[in-house]
């Protein structure tokens, strides 16, 4: 997927584009690790850290979450997502194996 992605951005010519994979390479991976997976209904980054991830656009345009953020309801919130994290991965392997049949 990761070269999929790369080649998709990059031209053939060695020459000219040799670096420009690298440059392009960590955009690649953050929209492969915050994009919802059709398998398991979740994003990589969710099942790492069971929770999402802020995108920098929701920071620039100022998204009604970002804008609304309590920093005690988000402890409270937090610690949910954290005690729900097996559960949301149990419900993920479930559906992989779905998906997978």
């Amino acid at each position: 997927m990761v070269l999929q992605s790369l080649n998709s951005r990059i031209f053939d010519d060695a020459s000219q584009y040799a670096t420009k994979w690298l440059r392009k390479l960590p955009h690649v991976i953050w929209c492969l690790r915050t994009q919802k997976s059709r398998a398991t209904g979740y994003t990589p980054f969710f099942l790492v850290y069971s929770s999402e991830a802020i995108l920098p656009t929701d920071v620039a345009f100022g998204a009604l979450w970002i804008q609304y953020y309590e920093e005690g309801e988000a402890g409270k919130s937090r610690q949910v997502d954290i005690d729900s994290l097996e559960e949301h991965r149990v419900a993920a392997l479930i559906q992989h194996v779905q998906h997978e049949q």
